[in-house]
């Protein structure tokens, strides 16, 4: 029973998929530069719960400051690549991509499956 239940899970765990993007923000002041990666932790931060299949949110900001670094990292978990699929056409996504227009300088995006092709 015990090995039924862990092939289970491991067969839902090779369908996840993860989401990150990483952005720098537009500011011409520190205390600007702050309130906008803010406003993108906190509504980032409040999809827990509100998209079917978002697994797992997480915003985390740079601290290194270095040159080539990007300012904030979104990390998100999806059950499935459908999902994935139906967070970029859900409205609350679709709302905060709006709310959001113009503070990014830059963005970068990477899906992948963990573990695939092991």
């Amino acid at each position: 029973m015990l090995e039924e239940m862990d092939r289970t899970m491991d067969m839902r765990n090779d369908a996840r998929v993860k989401h990150i993007v990483m952005w720098n923000l537009l500011a011409d002041t520190d205390g600007k530069k702050t309130a906008s990666i803010e406003a993108v932790k906190t509504k980032f931060e409040a999809l827990r719960g509100v998209v079917p299949g978002l697994l797992h949110v997480e915003v985390g900001v740079d601290f290194s400051c270095v040159d080539y670094a990007c300012d904030v990292v979104l990390y998100t978990e999806f059950e499935n690549a459908e999902a994935l699929a139906a967070y970029a056409e859900h409205p609350a996504h679709l709302k905060i991509r709006d709310e959001l227009h113009g503070l990014r300088v830059q963005r970068y995006q990477v899906d992948y499956r963990p573990n695939a092709g092991e």
